[in-house]
């Protein structure tokens, strides 16, 4: 199928696109600024200038499409809701339905479904009281901003298009998400029960909720309202002894109520209210959950005890002379960033080999740095890994695979790092290492293609 998605540099959108290329999908990403874009999403795929302030998009950017994936929409917890906030938050959801809308209305042949993003917000604070989808839209700016969203997508029905919205609850994952915000003072052993811990909190595994949105793309008898939550829903207070238990660290330091409240405004409402949400309907469809129980959940996602970046690159050049070009260590100074002050000193062997030693040298902020990499897994045309022996990390492991594709050279890069320190390296330095790591990878992109084509 060919496949739209919009919102596909966020957490769950870089996930969802990886997850379709895995299963063959051709991939259209819409984008606000599409330059940006190309350098945030781990595939090589078309990318689409979407411009909201116009209203709709051209035709031509749907042209082909036989699903579209709304995944768009401004973060809604990112600070506190002022006015202002709040506003961009139902224009960004609204506005982003009625583009797509608007533009299928125009056409001739329509994409065959419409999936859509929305969330348990819709059903407000119930307390005790099981949620499934047959129950009524609660109260609360939340509830009105999924209302409003809803009510815009499913004007896809009018014109004969399948359309399914998600009520997504928390999402887990690694290196994003609820857990990105939650994990710094759990790991510090300074985490504890938000307010009174007796609200009920619906979650559900990044790797469930692609695999759900797939599902739905993939399977026509998917049509309406599904709730994107895991099976069994949890009280705060057993979220926070669990993850504890998992982390191997104390939670004895509650935050009341009145404090969130106080910090964080209406905001607070995220943390406090209480939904019991189960997801009855996207059982009866032949779904089956990977991640029912959140221990297992959080066993898996806490259990990464590395960092990731994983990116792809197409040049119309072919394998044998792209993989030439990469296995030429002294080429890394021409892809490299010049505020690096990247050198090459020397190699163990006259030419790259299974085995061989490469030193380096460069500056990081201002500090002198040397590395030895080894070449491992190494592939003529096809793959080789460099390995640090001695360096910055405690763990740096990266993969260069090559396939030849539509006539030229899809290049994979996947890095796996641990930075120094611990748990207090994980909070404090690796959000900058990150930053810097994202900053050469993007020039790299930028030489590669200008010297490749």
């Amino acid at each position: 199928m060919k496949v739209m998605v919009t919102g596909a540099t966020g957490f769950i959108g870089k996930k969802l696109i990886k997850r379709l290329n895995d299963r063959n999908h051709e991939i259209v990403v819409l984008a606000r600024n599409p330059e940006s874009a190309r350098f945030h999403i781990p595939i090589h795929c078309d990318v689409e200038t979407w411009d909201l302030e116009q209203g709709s998009l051209s035709t031509g950017a749907l042209k082909g499409v036989d699903a579209v994936i709304n995944l768009a929409g401004e973060n809604i917890a990112d600070g506190r809701w002022t006015n202002k906030r709040k506003r961009n938050i139902l224009q960004s959801r609204v506005m982003s339905v009625r583009s797509l809308i608007k533009t299928m209305e125009l056409m001739d042949e329509k994409p065959q479904v419409l999936v859509s993003a929305s969330a348990i917000g819709f059903y407000g604070d119930h307390g005790d009281e099981i949620i499934d989808e047959t129950t009524a839209k609660g109260s609360g700016f939340l509830s009105d901003v999924c209302k409003s969203w809803e009510d815009e997508l499913f004007r896809a029905k009018d014109f004969g298009t399948r359309t399914v919205a998600f009520r997504i609850g928390m999402v887990l994952g690694h290196d994003g998400g609820a857990l990105k915000k939650i994990l710094p003072p759990f790991k510090l052993g300074l985490g504890g029960r938000l307010g009174s811990g007796s609200q009920w909190m619906s979650w559900i595994h990044i790797d469930d909720l692609v695999s759900m949105i797939t599902h739905a793309i993939e399977n026509p008898l998917l049509d309406g309202i599904y709730n994107a939550v895991a099976p069994h829903p949890v009280k705060n207070s057993e979220f926070t002894t669990i993850l504890g238990r998992v982390l191997k660290r104390p939670t004895i330091f509650p935050v009341p109520g009145f404090v969130l409240k106080l910090g964080l405004g209406e905001l607070s409402e995220l943390l406090l209210s209480s939904q019991r949400v189960v997801s009855r309907e996207i059982h009866n469809t032949g779904f089956s959950f990977r991640y029912s129980q959140l221990e297992e959940a959080l066993n898996e996602i806490c259990g990464h005890s590395y960092h990731e970046i994983r990116m792809e690159q197409w040049v119309p050049q072919s394998i044998d002379k792209t993989f030439a070009f990469f296995k030429e260590a002294k080429n890394l100074e021409k892809i490299t960033p010049e505020f690096l002050k990247f050198k090459v000193l020397k190699q163990s062997t006259q030419t790259i080999q299974e085995g061989t030693k490469i030193n380096y040298r460069f500056s990081l902020h201002g500090f002198p740095v040397t590395w030895q990499s080894q070449i491992t897994d190494w592939k003529p045309s096809r793959k080789f890994s460099d390995v640090q022996v001695h360096g910055p990390y405690n763990h740096w492991y990266h993969t260069h695979e090559f396939d030849e594709k539509n006539g030229g050279t899809l290049i994979r890069d996947q890095v796996t790092y641990r930075v120094p320190f611990g748990v207090l390296g994980d909070i404090i330095i690796d959000p900058f290492i990150r930053k810097d790591l994202e900053k050469i990878f993007n020039h790299r992109r930028k030489v590669i293609q200008s010297i490749m084509g």
